[in-house]
């Protein structure tokens, strides 16, 4: 006799997984007397200031305006081995600029906030006199404010920071290269390879750029060129990243050369030579008509093509080395295996929808949004919804056998079978309640504040007034209600 998490296993389990986008690296988290938080590495607490690392250097703050500093121990944040995902992206930020102890830099962020006042003055003084003093001042301030704004979630800003830097300092290859990591984490791979030629012409031996350049043609899913400064990158230095990236974009650059493609406005598609033309274009067409539903839905439009693979159900195993219970995924390209079929069935229009839930979920956080979050979103979009779960999920509950929100927030992919089924019957009724009950835009909202670097137990807090605790007790009166 079958379980009651093996029975949801059917239900639940069978159209993939985000394994590109499982959660924020771990970091510790500063908050601030007003209100204000700022996600930092290496958060240290002496002689009355508050330090923490940036890529532009170390950045402190008065120990007076801080309420407290939590440390995030959190556990291992990837899918499996690195070499089995797709590059382990986002990568760590370039070190082009090194560590800045510049007056200018410690000056610029105090008290928790941005001195605008000594930005102006700086930029005033280099424009009356653009001596290389002058300008280091200017691009050392205006760094230190960008990390700061991105240390916030506020990219618009930090974007607004690095152009005036570069303003005056237009051939400074660490606030090019910073600028176009930024870009990279907002996917917006285009823009981001016009600072890196930018950052090529000034040092063509640059390891950073040749690193982030790979990124962004990963992301715009022109493989071959990836592997190439991906190699570049690796012989100019050895770098671990760069080595899981450039393993998995060769497996599939080696398995995709004989693939045929398509395009249309939104997707960038390659598909084995065994699947008729007929259902690469009925996937095209699916995918375009789930394009604006989903973007209206979320309140988002990603910024460059999205990549899909379609693959015989052999390869897509030996490619995405998924467990077996994964039925696609989603690693920053939408792969799915379709051997058999020669059109879009209900099934896989269902399981296209999923995947590209994903993207935009995926994007629109900049990779941080959690596994049970981007699953609830996933399973819901698709058509999903929690009546044949419910009776056993609020009977796990009454067993203190529910979900923990915070321990599902990262890989499933190690998951056992049953372990999985429950995790998505859950993450579902969570986000089917929190739909039902408050509206798909404070959804919207939550990802919005997760995308700004707030947890998201202090997201889903600040939009619902609702702990983890109180959200699984609401989820489980919801099914209730709605069903038993």
């Amino acid at each position: 006799m079958q379980s009651s998490s093996a029975r949801l296993f059917r239900l639940f389990a069978a159209f993939g997984l985000a394994a590109a986008f499982s959660g924020a690296a771990s970091a510790d988290t500063i908050y601030l007397k007003n209100g204000r938080k700022i996600t930092a590495d290496h958060v240290v607490q002496e002689n009355g200031q508050v330090s923490y690392e940036t890529p532009s250097g170390t950045l402190s703050l008065p120990a007076a305006i801080v309420d407290r500093v939590v440390h995030d121990a959190s556990l291992d944040h990837t899918a499996g081995t690195g070499s089995d995902r797709a590059a382990d992206l986002p990568m760590a930020p370039p070190n082009a600029l090194g560590p800045s102890n510049d007056a200018a830099a410690r000056a610029a962020v105090r008290g928790g906030s941005i001195d605008t006042g000594l930005l102006d003055r700086l930029e005033s003084e280099a424009s009356a006199n653009p001596s290389a003093t002058a300008v280091a001042r200017v691009v050392a301030a205006e760094s230190a404010a960008a990390q700061f704004e991105i240390s916030v979630g506020d990219f618009e800003q930090a974007a607004e920071h690095y152009t005036a830097g570069l303003r005056f300092a237009p051939d400074n290859l660490g606030l090019l290269l910073e600028s176009a990591y930024l870009h990279l984490r907002r996917s917006e791979y285009s823009v981001a390879l016009d600072f890196l030629d930018r950052a090529r012409r000034i040092d063509p031996d640059s390891a950073d750029e040749a690193k982030l350049a790979g990124w962004a043609y990963y992301g715009l899913n022109r493989l071959g060129d990836a592997v190439s400064e991906w190699k570049r990158a690796l012989a100019l230095k050895p770098d671990a990243e760069v080595q899981h990236a450039l393993e998995k974009a060769e497996r599939d650059a080696d398995e995709e050369s004989s693939y045929r493609e398509g395009e249309s406005l939104h997707f960038r598609l390659v598909y084995n030579g065994a699947a008729a033309p007929e259902l690469a274009n009925g996937v095209l067409r699916t995918l375009e008509t789930e394009f604006d539903e989903i973007s209206s839905t979320l309140n988002y439009v990603p910024p460059e093509s999205i990549g899909v693979v379609l693959y015989t159900n052999q390869t897509f195993v030996d490619i995405t080395r998924a467990p077996a219970w994964v039925g696609a995924l989603n690693d920053g390209r939408i792969r799915v295996p379709v051997e058999g079929l020669s059109t879009v069935t209900d099934d896989l229009a269902r399981v296209l929808k999923h995947e590209l839930t994903h993207s935009f979920v995926g994007q629109k956080t900049g990779g941080k949004c959690p596994v049970w979050l981007q699953e609830g979103i996933a399973q819901y979009m698709e058509g999903k919804r929690s009546r044949n779960a419910a009776s056993v999920l609020a009977a796990a509950y009454e067993r203190h056998l529910e979900f923990s929100l915070a321990s599902y927030e990262t890989s499933w992919m190690n998951l056992p079978r049953e372990t999985a089924s429950m995790a998505y019957a859950w993450s579902l009724a969570v986000v089917e309640t929190i739909v039902v009950e408050d509206g798909m835009d404070d959804v919207g909202r939550i990802l919005d504040r997760i995308a700004g670097q707030s947890s998201t137990e202090d997201a889903v807090h600040a939009v619902l007034r609702d702990s983890y605790a109180d959200l699984m007790q609401s989820t489980v009166q919801y099914l209730r209600k709605a069903y038993l």
